[in-house]
């Protein structure tokens, strides 16, 4: 029985492992992954409850089919930048096909192939580059918005009673 621990010292080096995995969980490291995985779900929690209750407002955004990234910016509302921003945070890289499908159900697919790079380029979640780009689009004036003129005809939207 050559290389074989006896049962109680093999015991012993498990709880020791535990212990030591323990010691370091409750140090600073693990209290910072403690509250960062805090930080996600709430994040991922925000970001799907408020993505819900924007669906039906946002598909009914007047954005161009053909509109560009920072076109498509221009119409969209903060909020929804700022949710997708959260979304991105709370998960990762997961969020790439996830925010394609959102994106793509609500009509806005100037934004989709930006959402995806963004989301596989690593260490990128905790900038805000949605909100970051919806400023710029707005400070730097990116992106065509078109002037909508509103015709109306002699004849009223209604029906005159006799």
């Amino acid at each position: 029985m050559t290389g074989s621990i006896p049962l109680p010292a093999a015991i012993d080096k498990v709880e020791a492992k535990i212990k030591g995995f323990t010691d370091m969980f409750n140090s600073g490291i693990g209290q910072l992954l403690f509250w960062l995985l805090v930080a996600m779900g709430t994040a991922l929690l925000v970001a799907l409850i408020g993505l819900a209750l924007m669906v039906r407002q946002i598909r009914r955004l007047p954005v161009p089919p053909d509109a560009g990234f920072f076109t498509t910016m221009r119409y969209v509302p903060l909020l929804l930048v700022v949710l997708l921003d959260l979304l991105d945070f709370a998960l990762d890289i997961f969020s790439a096909p996830i925010s394609w499908i959102i994106l793509d159900r609500m009509g806005l697919r100037g934004l989709r192939n930006k959402a995806v790079i963004e989301a596989l380029i690593p260490f990128t979640q905790p900038i805000p580059t949605f909100t970051l780009s919806w400023v710029a689009a707005r400070l730097l004036d990116l992106g065509d918005l078109e002037e909508r003129v509103i015709s109306y005809n002699d004849d009223p939207p209604y029906r005159r009673l006799p």
